[in-house]
């Protein structure tokens, strides 16, 4: 029987000869991940500010009240 790490070395193998021979999938692959990147750097310049920083001048205030938040609920 092989072991756990032999079996997972054979998948990455067998992914990483894959990924080498694409032709065409690695362009839609470039460009997935880039799309990605600017999806995930929008949402977090738009959609997730950073209240804490705004809120509390420094970290002892933020911590006490992450603490406050968690404790509360």
């Amino acid at each position: 029987m092989e072991s756990l790490s032999i079996k997972a070395r054979k998948v990455f193998d067998f992914y990483v000869d894959g990924f080498k021979n694409m032709t065409v999938g690695r362009k839609l692959w470039a460009i997935i991940l880039i799309k990605v990147a600017i999806l995930f750097l929008v949402f977090k310049l738009f959609f997730f500010p950073n209240i804490l920083k705004e809120n509390y001048d420094n970290d002892d205030d933020r911590a006490r009240a992450v603490a406050t938040e968690l404790t509360s609920r």
